[in-house]
């Protein structure tokens, strides 16, 4: 026996006992030849002294280690002397003073300490079984099991049945780009790793699961940055006989089983709701931060017969004229403001009119166009007060409320709106548009996948191709401004799917060839049915605080795709290539 318990559970009531603990060092200090150890293992710290009065020998095999050595240590529990006890430690009160030490493996030279925040992620990521180690890391691991466990205790409370879905798949247009796996055995052939188990969970409604989850793995080959990986984690739920409002509590139910687990904190059920319309309108974003205000006003009333040609002809347009009124940020610098021009430009802008408030007077080159009617009625609905700052936006409704989204979000940075407190803000968002216009492919796509089911009362506009004013019975969950989960009902009836086809310009030989088998179970009497997929990785990096879910998945690519521990993807040898009938191509000579 290794240990007779771990470094975190011995209390005053242990004094006295013999006992075995095993870990790493963490931590050793020499005080004039006793030597203080912090034994440390995955549930906390123990001091172990070795005084060479007690033992010389002892202390003196002491004195050679260093950190992060494993060691073993038997002794007596013994109660710290008077003034030396920790209060920021649940072992604080007692220390061991060992008759035995065994030294399981000795540590080379670390990497980084173990105490330390490396600043260089490459090197954190090539030892990453070292960085693990760190209490942070460890901490979130353990959180990443407490919301999985609680995932599976609240579904099954529910009569959710656990249904693992195939990896290696067929390559389906979903989106992003498909991971190809060659087969060996059909040459010339390929799997596709899953993106979603979409179709899978489909078919699995169709054989009369009825309630089905998933803790799936998926897998899709993307452009990365702090919230995306090229293989995550998502809790995928899927159920038959269902509305929307079902979906809605079920989920809700889960996360609030989740944070209790986790973090023993009770959150508000039922979530707010806005519909797509109002909450891009209001915050310039589908997956808004509400923990601070900001929001964007609507000022076409306003300027609808103005002299100012800018704002006049956005609305002639059909566009909107919309602000949003930055308390307190009048003493915007030179460098900020061309940093915002330059967002608002990126996102569709021809530049950025903004107006300070300063000493009782409206700063700005567009002042002189409006009337006395106008700044009354700009200072009334946008309650203009000393050092405010107005930013405009005017353009098509979709350009105008993007561009004063994501300035609203810089600015809020820049003035550090986010409250300090934590405050968790859920928010569904309902009736996304079924369709998004690609100009660049000059057709309609579906804006989130080509089995959602649009709403009742909007089916009619298919017959008119008024694709643009068809909502979606579509939903997704939002924390603190991040999508931690979306959803839809999906389309059961094989006419209705053929409808959806035709819009999105799918051809039937393309529809049998993607699309066959699930077209196929259409037919087979499919109930109606909808689901929910939610980020495991990016739901567990919000509830621990962390900036990238990185930190919370145990062994993460860097962000260019890299697994630098393992120095993959590697080559390959030639062998394997020629056993899938694959043969690399060479970059062609100038």
């Amino acid at each position: 026996m290794y240990r007779s318990q771990d470094c975190n559970s011995l209390r005053k009531s242990d004094i006295g006992k013999q006992v075995t603990l095993a870990g790493w060092v963490n931590v050793t200090r020499d005080h004039g030849g006793v030597i203080f150890i912090d034994l440390r293992d995955r549930e906390g710290l123990t001091q172990v002294v070795f005084r060479p009065e007690e033992n010389a020998e002892l202390a003196k095999e002491a004195h050679s280690l260093r950190s992060e050595d494993v060691i073993e240590v038997s002794g007596r529990v013994a109660a710290r002397l008077p003034g030396t006890e920790n209060p920021d430690l649940a072992t604080g009160d007692m220390e061991v003073i060992p008759n035995q030490l065994r030294i399981l493996n000795r540590a080379d030279t670390l990497p980084f300490p173990i105490d330390a925040e490396p600043q260089n992620e490459d090197l954190r990521m090539r030892h990453r079984y070292f960085d693990l180690r760190r209490p942070r890391l460890a901490r979130n691991l353990r959180v990443r099991h407490r919301v999985a466990k609680a995932t599976r205790d609240y579904l099954d409370t529910q009569r959710f049945v656990e249904v693992e879905t195939p990896i290696l798949s067929k390559s389906t247009p979903e989106g992003a780009r498909d991971f190809l796996v060659p087969s060996r055995i059909t040459p010339g052939k390929f799997y596709a790793l899953p993106q979603a188990p979409q179709q899978y969970k489909q078919l699995l409604m169709v054989a009369g699961v009825e309630k089905y989850f998933q803790i799936a793995k998926c897998f899709r080959d993307e452009d990365l940055r702090a919230d995306r990986q090229p293989e995550f984690t998502q809790i995928d739920i899927e159920t038959s006989f269902v509305t929307p409002h079902d979906i809605f509590a079920v989920t809700e139910g889960m996360l609030a089983a989740i944070f209790k687990a986790a973090r023993n904190i009770d959150i508000k059920t039922p979530f707010d709701r806005l519909t797509y319309r109002e909450a891009v309108s209001r915050y310039g974003s589908d997956k808004p931060d509400r923990r601070f205000g900001m929001e964007l006003v609507d000022l076409g009333e306003i300027f609808r017969q103005s002299s100012f040609k800018v704002f006049r002809s956005a609305l002639d347009a059909g566009g909107v004229v919309k602000a949003i009124n930055a308390k307190g940020f009048a003493g915007i610098t030179i460098g900020q403001a061309d940093e915002l021009t330059e967002i608002a430009k990126l996102y569709g802008a021809k530049g950025l009119a903004f107006i300070k408030i300063e000493n009782g007077e409206w700063k700005s080159p567009i002042v002189k166009f409006f009337s006395e009617t106008e700044k009354a009625a700009l200072q009334s609905k946008l309650k203009i007060a000393e050092g405010d700052c107005i930013f405009f936006g005017a353009d098509k409704w979709e350009i105008a409320c993007e561009v004063l989204g994501r300035l609203r979000l810089r600015i809020a940075e820049m003035q550090k709106l986010t409250p300090a407190a934590e405050i968790w803000d859920f928010l569904w968002v309902t009736d996304f548009p079924l369709f998004e216009w690609s100009a660049e492919e000059n057709k309609w796509n579906a804006m989130h996948h080509p089995f959602t089911r649009p709403k009742a009362e909007d089916i009619s506009l298919f017959e008119a191709k008024k694709f643009r004013e068809i909502r979606a019975e579509a939903y997704d969950v939002v924390l603190n401004g991040v999508e931690i989960g979306g959803g839809s009902i999906r389309i059961h009836e094989p006419q209705l799917q053929e409808k959806m086809f035709e819009a999105l310009s799918i051809s039937p030989e393309d529809r049998q060839a993607q699309f066959g088998h699930l077209l196929r179970a259409l037919h087979l009497g499919a109930p109606p049915h909808g689901g929910i997929a939610l980020g495991l990785d990016r739901l567990v990096m919000l509830i621990c605080g962390e900036e990238t879910i990185r930190d919370v998945m145990a062994f993460p690519k860097n962000n260019r795709g890299i697994d630098l521990m393992t120095q993959s993807p590697a080559e390959v040898d030639p062998r394997q290539l020629r056993d899938l009938s694959l043969k690399l191509g060479k970059d062609k000579k100038p």
